[in-house]
């Protein structure tokens, strides 16, 4: 019996093997993640937001309009990400970050609109806000890119590496500080390390910038007491379940409701007011008390998919700017999805941070959605990747003339 065991496991990982071989796996696999947890997200941003919106704006489906309204934009902003050549991204690089600082800058005038104590917003029309430091992820990674890219024979060096990556990067996300969004700041601090990691910056370097980057954090934690008083409930919540650690016990609580499978879709009873943020920042925690531990496994496994999918990409492409390009969006949405998930959980500080594609919001959907279309870009620079696409198209092409000569 073990013996059979053995080789049915054995078929199994070959079989594995050999799909992860052909030339558009990890295309297919960026794909076919995204759509994944789109889709869940929808299902659940509708049944997480439904009370909330039925009480705000008399329409159980307001929140899931314009959720579906972002998915269908991003879904847009994707398709040109994966169709445009990576050349042209380039060339586009140093713009987009102008064009990112510009709109950041706009929020600390008059046209910027404060939203819980943070001023990261400008109001567009029909009430859609946008948020240009969720663009700013974007916009650095594509920005440091290129810029290692062009730098590439001189990485070895670490003033290369550092500068004027530090400088730069560094400012932007000062002046996201300087919005108060500290969630936001953390995510791109943690692009930069990231990057810096990527480029083969030395061991040394990397934690005297680690080192600097927590004291700066700390510091800016401490310069306002609710964000002292929410450091400190993560450490304790039941130390004040009233304030600064009641969503993370109504998040534990959900949890524990939940289970292994759930209370079953919309049946949450922490959506119904007692979670703040419920359809957004803590949305996994309705997911574990809907889905159980085996809907919170699902997102968790995705995400997991995802981030190898990034990593490899970056590992096999061919092109070098493909290469950063790739590493540094994966680090972006695995460090945002661990943050999200550590935060719900109660293993790290609320610090505000959306949990990608699942979580509600407009301008956070569309950037993130750009990003895995210039992900699936990326991931045709693998070897036999463009070739095995084109094929593709053709094929589906002829498929559908002759349908339509029927």
């Amino acid at each position: 019996m073990s013996t059979t065991a053995s080789r049915r496991s054995s078929s199994t990982l070959d079989t594995v093997r050999t799909l992860l071989e052909r030339p558009l796996a990890s295309y297919q696999l960026v794909l076919g993640t995204t759509g994944l947890l789109l889709g869940l997200g929808l299902i659940m941003v509708l049944s997480a937001s439904s009370v909330f919106a039925l009480r705000v704006y008399g329409n159980s489906f307001e929140i899931f309009g314009r959720q579906a309204i972002f998915a269908v934009v991003g879904l847009v902003a994707m398709v040109i990400a994966m169709r445009i050549p990576l050349a042209r991204v380039r060339q586009l690089a140093r713009p987009a970050l102008l064009v990112v600082v510009l709109l950041i800058g706009l929020t600390f005038t008059p046209l910027g609109m404060d939203i819980n104590g943070n001023r990261n917003w400008i109001p567009l029309f029909a009430g859609f806000n946008l948020q240009p430091s969720e663009f700013a992820k974007l916009a650095i990674v594509l920005w440091i890119a290129d810029l290692y890219t062009r730098r590439h024979r001189h990485l070895g060096t670490p003033r290369y590496v550092i500068t004027p990556v530090v400088p730069i990067a560094g400012a932007v996300s000062g002046l996201v500080v300087f919005q108060k969004d500290l969630g936001t700041a953390v995510i791109l601090f943690a692009i930069i390390a990231g990057m810096l990691w990527v480029a083969g910056l030395p061991l040394k370097p990397m934690l005297g910038f680690g080192a600097g980057l927590v004291v700066l954090l700390l510091f800016f934690v401490a310069t306002a007491q609710h964000r002292v008083d929410r450091f400190m409930s993560f450490l304790n919540p039941m130390a004040d379940p009233e304030q600064s650690g009641y969503q993370a016990i109504k998040a534990m609580m959900g949890f524990a409701r939940g289970g292994f499978w759930g209370l079953g879709l919309g049946s949450s009873r922490q959506k119904w007011g007692a979670l703040p943020e419920a359809h957004t920042d803590f949305i996994l925690a309705v997911i574990g008390e809907e889905l159980g531990l085996a809907g919170s496994l699902v997102i968790l496994v995705l995400f997991c998919l995802l981030a190898y999918t990034g990593f490899r990409i970056a590992h096999r492409s061919r092109d070098r700017f493909a290469r950063y390009l790739a590493a540094g969006i994966t680090i972006w949405l695995t460090t945002q999805a661990v943050i999200n998930i550590g935060m719900v959980l109660g293993m790290l500080p609320v610090i505000g941070v959306p949990l990608p594609l699942i979580s509600y919001g407009g301008s956070s959907m569309i950037a993130t959605l750009a990003a895995l279309g210039l992900l699936a870009n990326c991931a045709t620079t693998e070897p036999g990747a463009a070739r095995a696409l084109s094929t593709s198209r053709r094929a589906k092409a002829r498929k559908k003339q002759r349908t339509v000569g029927r």
